[in-house]
């Protein structure tokens, strides 16, 4: 006698549908679809039902350095850290977001790149960075001015900026930021990252990608 089992032969016909026709574009999104199974089937055709209803915002920090020589910026090496962080975006910046909308304030003010040596972990509440380069900046306590443009697609945007510094930070730098103006301003988004250091003369290029994905 031969036994046959088929896979998910447990799951109910109309979770099944909700997996077969629901398919997720974030990470949050999948890791529900995955523990899916594993809930009560109305418990989860509901909270698949509430996520397919929302909008998740994402961010990715990609920094490459480029070494300066003798005090001269980009003539020495490259080095490429790839994605060294994967949050957060703040509380400041979608109220921003909103406001926006009303016209009252400008998104596309969010180009301006900051760096910083602060460790604390990224909250939502967060303002601006725990320690913020200031003369070491070039010209001084002036964040980079990034572009604006799409990423990978449609919905993606992209922001990419280089601070050349001509001072040594006194620290390694742990901390990155996106923010509405060159100094002050409102922070859009925080991240920190392992520690690199730089010197006078050395630049860091930072690639910051906000995803936005409609139904989870």
């Amino acid at each position: 006698m031969v036994e046959v089992l088929v896979k998910d032969l447990w799951i109910p016909p109309s979770l099944k549908e909700k997996l077969k026709t629901w398919s997720p574009k974030t990470d949050v999104g999948r890791f529900i679809r995955e523990c899916s199974r594993f809930l009560p089937p109305e418990m989860a055709v509901e909270l698949i039902d509430r996520f397919s209803r929302i909008v998740v915002l994402q961010s990715q920090l990609d920094i490459v350095v480029f070494r300066g020589r003798d005090g001269v910026p980009f003539l020495g090496p490259v080095e490429r850290y790839g994605v060294v962080s994967e949050k957060v975006i703040t509380t400041a910046g979608v109220n921003y977001l909103v406001d926006a909308w009303q016209n009252s304030v400008e998104l596309e003010n969010f180009k301006y790149h900051s760096l910083g040596t602060g460790s604390t972990a990224e909250a939502n509440g967060d303002t601006g960075l725990v320690t913020e380069l200031t003369t070491e900046y070039n010209p001084d306590s002036t964040r980079a001015t990034g572009s604006l443009t799409e990423g990978a697609g449609a919905n993606i945007f992209r922001t990419v900026g280089t601070n050349t510094l001509d001072g040594t930070p006194g620290a390694a730098l742990r901390e990155h930021g996106i923010h509405s103006a060159t100094s002050a301003g409102t922070l859009w988004d925080r991240s920190v990252y392992a520690a690199i250091t730089l010197s006078s003369g050395d630049s860091l290029q930072s690639t910051y990608d906000m995803t936005a994905s409609a139904g989870g």
